[in-house]
């Protein structure tokens, strides 16, 4: 994606520059899962053992599970409730969109989208594995795909063209 990016154009990628962080071993994964008293969905655990903990993918990129949030950015209060104690423990039930006031409990911020949306892994409960869309201003809370086919989109995603316009 670097080589087809050098302008750094998609959305995102002056951000992330397409650099992975190197994976966890496994356990520094169990160790992130006891004390929050979870297990990661499948296909976010084995991303962030094999491939990375964190780096490039949609929008700004992926968090990592061990990444540490400057407390200037806009994720920091966001990803700080995640990992109080409890709060991803705790059953998530939705199942289709919903509109204010929601329930965060039970989801792990992801990721960054901009204007203040961000992506979020459901851990627990039937959806989990799937990453929703939290647009707390207009759009509300959206389901989403699996994590897997969420970056995987994002990997076969083209290029945004020369000259602008719509890939």
């Amino acid at each position: 994606m670097s080589q087809q990016d050098p302008e750094r154009r998609r959305f995102g990628a002056d951000y992330h520059d397409y650099r992975l962080r190197s994976p966890l071993e496994e356990e520094a994964i169990r160790a992130f899962e006891q004390r929050l008293g979870i297990a990661l969905p499948e296909a976010f655990r084995s991303f962030v053992r094999h491939v990375a903990d964190g780096g490039a993918g949609p929008d700004y990129g992926v968090v990592g599970l061990t990444e540490e949030i400057d407390d200037e950015e806009a994720l920091y209060g966001l990803r700080q409730e995640c990992l109080q104690p409890g709060f991803l423990a705790a059953p998530f039930s939705y199942s289709e969109k919903t509109a204010r006031p929601y329930s965060l409990r039970g989801t792990l911020v992801i990721g960054e989208v901009g204007c203040g949306m961000f992506s979020r892994l459901v851990v627990t409960g039937p959806c989990a594995g799937q990453v929703w869309l939290d647009d707390p201003d207009w759009g509300g809370f959206m389901p989403g795909p699996d994590f897997r086919e969420w970056y995987s989109e994002w990997l076969a995603s083209d290029p945004p063209r020369r000259g602008g316009g719509p890939s």
